[in-house]
């Protein structure tokens, strides 16, 4: 396929990363032993794909184009590539919306113990301040015991606040990742071998 006609298979407003590789085996983990529409992504192929998409506007479909310095391969070498890189997505997606869901148990617990640890703090100093008879040392008491409950509710402001929202991000862009464009191409001999670019 050549260059021409690949552009004109894509979605005319997809922002493109061309990739250049000598054999698809290198864009994916060597050491896992999956078929390879199961395989794992390399670790650097997988971290620059998917800070390249980060950049890109959520408007903007995305497609990788995969150019390998070898003759023409078959249909089905193309399909098991799209796939697999699908399939890896996908699955990243998943588990960061496990991670999640997780997250979120975890601050509704820490929120409910965080709650009663300030109720109790709140009483305690109370009862305490009414047993002491100086006011100043009743109203120090008094108030380190209220900043030590708050203290308490740090864990699950934090998570209700900022954690959960970059990780709903990830999943995000995981899904428009798994659904997007990948195609094959086989320059020519003759061309030289680029290196890893971005477009």
């Amino acid at each position: 396929m050549s260059g021409g006609d690949l552009r004109d298979a894509l979605p005319g407003d997809a922002m493109v990363l061309d990739i250049h590789v000598g054999e698809l085996r290198q864009l994916f983990h060597s050491m896992d032993p999956a078929p390879f529409r199961e395989r794992d992504l390399d670790p650097k192929a997988e971290e620059y794909i998917v800070e390249w998409s980060r950049e890109v506007r959520p408007e903007h479909p995305l497609a990788l184009v995969v150019q390998i310095d070898r003759s023409a391969g078959t249909l089905d070498e193309e399909r098991a590539l799209r796939d697999a890189v699908h399939a890896f997505f996908e699955d990243r997606a998943a588990t960061a919306r496990r991670r999640l869901r997780q997250l979120l148990q975890e601050g509704r617990r820490s929120l409910a113990i965080s709650l009663v640890f300030l109720a109790a703090m709140v009483l305690v100093g109370d009862f305490l301040a009414a047993l002491i008879r100086r006011e100043r040392s009743a109203e120090i008491l008094k108030e380190g015991l209220l900043i030590g409950g708050w203290v308490a509710m740090w864990r699950p402001l934090e998570i209700f606040l900022y954690g959960w929202w970059p990780i709903r991000a990830d999943a995000r862009l995981y899904d428009r990742l798994s659904a997007m464009t990948v195609r094959v191409v086989h320059p020519s001999p003759a061309a030289a071998s680029p290196v890893i670019e971005r477009v």
